[in-house]
């Protein structure tokens, strides 16, 4: 991946509308070659696809949880289970397996207090967890989905 590569990926992360020939003018080549490089890079998997980001809280979606699990086991079977049930919950967005004290972190969002209660009944329903924690953001610093490239 060379400079001109780094500049497309800038610029669709920044607006992944934007028109080829845009792209090319702002890289300096020429439409052709431009509109194969974002081919090439989707080809190879680096644009793994193009999507609209949406506000959160116009779609009363305005809290934002950090939930923390303990596994109540440590084994595949457990690990499948817990991952297939946490996947067919919509609030949660993120979810990762850690290292540290806590195993699982998810990453929620919920319209408020009571759909999170909802949300936490149904994340714990049917899956042995050990234990686990959660942390409301109150306010976001930083967002973006754009990777330093």
């Amino acid at each position: 991946m060379d400079r001109l590569d780094r500049e497309i990926l800038r610029l669709l992360q920044q607006d992944a509308t934007m028109a080829v020939s845009e792209i090319a003018e702002k890289i300096g080549l020429t439409t052709t070659p431009c509109w194969r490089r974002i081919q090439s890079l989707e080809q190879q998997g680096v644009i793994k696809q193009r999507v609209a980001l949406l506000d959160a809280n116009k779609l009363n979606l305005g809290m934002t949880v950090f939930v923390q699990v303990k596994a109540g086991k440590h084994d595949i079977s457990w690990l499948t289970t817990f991952a297939e049930h946490a996947a067919k919950i919509e609030q949660i967005v993120e979810f990762y397996r850690m290292s540290g004290e806590y195993d699982y972190l998810l990453k929620v969002m919920v319209a408020d207090m009571q759909a999170f209660d909802e949300f936490y009944k149904q994340l714990v329903s049917g899956v042995d967890l050990s234990d686990v924690t959660s942390s409301f953001a109150m306010e976001q610093i930083k967002y973006t989905t754009a990777l330093p490239v």
